[in-house]
């Protein structure tokens, strides 16, 4: 297995390095720089020039790319344009916040779709099959701006149950009921859209195993519904659902851009809201590279889980 991981980042690094490639060109196709948003309009023309000149914004695209990826080299993701703090540091400080909220979010779903996506398999065209399937549809259309925005009229201003934005209440002793209060309304909404996928790949990966030879052995022999179905039918079908999980996890900061934007929670979707909007180009590259990696960790994640649930399957 630890060979299979090494050989499997080796290939991983040319993949990680086109995407920085790509993103950068993308990004330089932006109107504007960062000292068109960051400086007084009534500065003249020629500090402008140093300045950008002093941020290397004058060079060549290229020569703009290779300089960040020598420094990339050396461990450096370069220094904000915005207040020249690290990038890494900056990234550090938000990362925090986005983990907790993905990591709520990802388990939210999890528990409660797969449960659901075995009880509609084990009782097709049941009310609950199709109760189920359209909530599902309902999660994986909806927007999750509209979704959050809707959560927060019910929940924030009509019923009063649970705050509006933030981590916790500012100016408040924190505990712990005042971080879990703050962040139901963001998991519920980063965890929908999961929800709606995991329940229908569990339903339809269920219904193709309740079919097989060995599930009819297993009542044969007398063993409870329960069993069969968890034991020996749930394990099998998990396979599919372990794929989207890897495929789920990058895609995690994609949704939590939106989500923490609607909610203000002061993690990575801020930070990348708050990138575009001033042009910071070395911020906007750590995060991009940060996506890369995840997408490369989700897939040996997946990797890893499915030994796990069947053995059969090894790794050399």
């Amino acid at each position: 297995m630890f060979r299979y991981v090494i050989k499997r980042l080796l290939i991983a690094l040319p993949v990680i390095l086109g995407v920085t490639v790509l993103a950068y060109f993308v990004i330089s196709l932006a109107p504007g720089d960062a000292v068109d948003l960051l400086v007084d309009p009534n500065i003249s023309q020629a500090d402008m020039e140093l300045m950008r000149e002093a941020l290397g914004l004058n060079d060549p695209v290229p020569v703009q790319y290779a300089k960040w990826l020598k420094e990339l080299m050396h461990g450096n993701l370069g220094y904000s344009f915005l207040n020249g703090e690290p990038v890494a540091q900056r990234i550090a400080d938000r990362m925090g916040p986005t983990l907790i909220l993905s990591v709520v979010a990802l388990v939210l779903a999890y528990v409660v779709a797969v449960p659901i996506g075995v009880i509609s398999a084990t009782r097709q065209y049941s009310l609950i099959d199709y109760l189920s399937s359209v909530l599902a549809l309902v999660g994986v259309s909806v927007p999750n701006f509209f979704l959050g925005i809707g959560l927060i009229y019910i929940f924030s201003l009509r019923l009063d149950w649970l705050p509006v934005s933030g981590m916790h209440t500012l100016g408040a002793d924190p505990n712990l009921w005042d971080y879990i209060s703050h962040i139901i309304l963001p998991a519920l909404v980063l965890s929908a859209q999961f929800m709606g996928s995991v329940t229908r790949y569990t339903r339809s990966s269920m219904l193709d195993v309740v079919r097989q030879d060995y599930m009819r052995t297993a009542r044969a022999k007398g063993l409870s519904e329960r069993v069969i179905t968890y034991k020996h039918g749930l394990r099998n079908a998990l396979l599919p659902v372990i794929t989207l999980l890897g495929l789920q996890i990058p895609t995690l900061l994609g949704g939590a851009i939106i989500t923490e934007q609607v909610f203000s929670w002061p993690g990575m979707g801020l930070l990348t809201i708050e990138a575009i909007n001033q042009r910071d180009y070395p911020v906007l590259m750590g995060i991009t590279l940060l996506a890369a990696i995840l997408v490369v960790l989700g897939g040996l994640l997946a990797d890893a889980l499915y030994s796990v649930v069947d053995p059969r399957i090894r790794y050399s």
